[in-house]
């Protein structure tokens, strides 16, 4: 699952990329949303994803992969079976990103955080904050989907299976918001 087009034709097949108005985890208003949950339900979807992820970095190695809670949690534990490496996570406590669970890291591990969809990249940089902050040192960030077609910022070297330029919008920029249709929240937080 390595070619754009796959990618797209696998997500038109299993209805996860839908049409209407919708409130993005960041706040965003968008007329297209990705469910990721979805297209991964699949456990060979899934490993396929975490493999071409793999392929994608290249020689690039690392001790540990990392995703923010809970859009990452299934394709973050493919790419570090693909890598043969160990899995983390972070999670919201108090609306802040931190690890919990008993995970821990070490000073200087090299970490990959891994992600569904990115869009401004905000979970991934709450993510890496919170595994920097206990002395990690993330060195690159990946995705299945970039909505923002590589304009996100993530403070780390990155790549996407997928790029896609998605129109995002402020909500009191939303064109849909100005003709009246009605939005919805699909995502994780609420």
């Amino acid at each position: 699952m390595n070619s754009e087009e796959k990618i797209l034709e696998h997500f038109k097949q299993t209805n996860t990329l839908l049409e209407g108005h919708f409130i993005l985890s960041s706040g965003l208003h968008s007329p297209k949303y990705l469910q990721c949950a979805l297209a991964l339900q699949s456990p060979n979807d899934a490993a396929n994803f975490g493999r071409a992820i793999h392929e994608k970095l290249g020689a690039e190695r690392f001790d540990t992969v990392a995703s923010p809670a809970i859009g990452g949690l299934i394709i973050g534990y493919e790419v570090a079976r693909a890598f043969g490496v160990r899995f983390v996570w972070t999670e919201r406590e108090n609306n802040l990103m931190t690890l919990r669970r008993g995970f821990s890291v070490k000073e200087n591990e090299k970490i990959l955080v891994v992600e569904d969809v990115i869009t401004t990249g905000g979970s991934t940089r709450e993510c890496i904050g919170a595994l920097e902050s206990r002395g990690a040192k993330v060195s690159a960030a990946a995705s299945i989907i970039d909505r923002s077609n590589g304009k996100a910022e993530t403070g780390v070297p990155r790549i996407a299976l997928l790029n896609l330029d998605v129109p995002s919008y402020k909500p009191e920029e939303c064109p849909m918001c100005e003709r009246g249709d009605q939005a919805v929240k699909p995502g994780s937080r609420k």
